[in-house]
């Protein structure tokens, strides 16, 4: 451990050797055309800051004001062209992406190892950044990463028209390309038609902090990595698997089930839902799901899954608790992190042994479901990121309900009077200092 962040604080060290306090970026290639084409037939113009390639994918907004490396590296913005609402994008640099996987890390600082947008577009990007823990620019990052990022475009008009006519495909043209007529609609590539979480899953299991007291098993449907670490930072002993895994063949071996985040149309993982359906109804465990892993839970539970005019992305998201649950109260409304296109159903009633748990107080979705108290189970499912990153922290001791539910379990069936866990505290990542760069 020790030689590892001795490498690590080397490397980072060699790294803030480029720069002083704030950082003139020489944009290579700024002068290079680059224009957004949306399927609706707009056009917005700007320049390249990025990889210089263009490229297709569906065009959807995000309202957060920080952690833009963060939603970068979020699995669920798979084959997404982003677009900030944020002004200025791009002060406060890109960190080391390297940390140790052990009792309190798993490997990376933020949320994949590298970026999973499809590419980025901005109102101005900040040639200049400062920050402690900054070892690069955000322009410098996406051209290592080969994604493309336009800058000087009205991101407001962008996001006026997402919100009124929905979220639609997009088209990135660096280069050459940005004089080329815009595509035909049909020449556009629709990325949810194809099972995203395939393609961001785990393709074999893999352990994170084996000596955990807890054994938790993790279905990865593109998890980031502040679910893994929130998990590991509570005792847990991780064994993550496929999207597709049948969990049931080796159920008996875990204290609960984990159900991550992930790309896409949750219609595309019916496989999963299958499986999760024989779970929940053959075993009686503690199983908690986050926005993929939520919407999975309702389909394997017997609702809908539908696809929302423009989803929810941001960190500003207010959603009201309807039933009580560990540190969540009845009637209270907690602000969340959000990042999906897909939401469950609202029907009355309920199928059996399930009821709502949050709604969304801007437009009445469905924010989480949970088995009700005369099932015997305890499953509880959230639409949002409790673990945020970036975000508000309102939900963040679901995570130690949902350990301590899996520990007090396992100890009352070895006679073991049960311990609660002491909440961790909780450390901030760059998402959180940004802002004070």
């Amino acid at each position: 451990m020790f030689a590892f962040r001795k490498a690590a604080a080397s490397t980072r060290l060699n790294l803030l050797g480029r720069r002083g306090l704030a950082t003139q970026i020489p944009l290579a290639g700024s002068s290079v055309p680059a224009v957004l084409h949306l399927k609706s037939g707009q056009s917005f113009t700007g320049r390249s800051f990025g990889a210089k390639k263009s490229i297709f994918g569906e065009t959807v907004f995000s309202t957060s004001i920080t952690s833009y490396t963060e939603s970068m590296t979020d699995p669920s913005y798979r084959h997404q062209i982003l677009v900030f609402t944020t002004p200025l994008i791009g002060n406060y640099g890109v960190p080391y992406n390297v940390t140790p996987k052990d009792s309190q890390d798993v490997g990376v600082v933020l949320e994949a190892a590298g970026v999973q947008c499809a590419a980025i577009v901005v109102a101005d990007f900040a040639e200049k950044y400062s920050h402690r823990t900054a070892v690069e620019s955000l322009a410098d990052w996406c051209i290592r990463h080969n994604v493309p990022a336009i800058t000087g475009v009205d991101t407001r008009a962008v996001t006026t028209l997402l919100r009124d006519q929905g979220t639609t495909l997009g088209r990135i043209a660096i280069g050459d390309d940005a004089a080329a007529p815009a595509p035909a609609a049909s020449e556009y590539w629709d990325p949810s038609k194809e099972n995203l979480v395939a393609q961001v899953s785990t393709k074999e299991p893999y352990t994170l902090n084996p000596d955990g007291d807890v054994k938790i098993a993790v279905l990865d449907f593109g998890a980031k990595a502040n679910i893994l670490r929130s998990l590991v930072r509570r005792g847990a002993a991780l064994t993550v698997l496929p999207w597709n895994y049948d969990f049931n063949k080796i159920r008996d071996q875990f204290d609960g089930l984990f159900l991550t985040n992930g790309p896409g149309d949750p219609n595309q993982c019916m496989e999963a839902s299958l499986n999760v359906r024989k779970t929940i109804q053959e075993w009686d465990k503690p199983v908690f799901g986050i926005c993929m892993g939520n919407q999975i839970l309702g389909i394997a539970a017997g609702l809908e899954a539908y696809r929302m005019t423009f989803g929810n992305r941001g960190h500003n998201q207010p959603v009201l608790a309807l039933a009580s649950a560990g540190s969540i109260n009845a009637g209270r409304v907690y602000v969340t992190s959000q990042n999906h296109q897909y939401a469950l159903t609202l029907q009355d009633p309920f199928p059996q042994g399930w009821e709502p748990f949050f709604i969304n107080c801007n437009d009445s979705s469905v924010e989480g479901i949970k088995s009700t108290t005369e099932s015997g189970k305890k499953i509880w499912g959230v639409q949002f990121h409790p673990e945020s990153a970036g975000g508000p922290l309102d939900t963040i001791e679901m995570f130690t309900d949902f350990v301590n539910e899996c520990r007090a379990m396992k100890q009352a069936a070895s006679g073991v009077s049960p311990m609660v866990e002491e909440r961790p505290q909780e450390t901030p990542t760059s998402h959180l200092v940004a802002a004070t760069a």
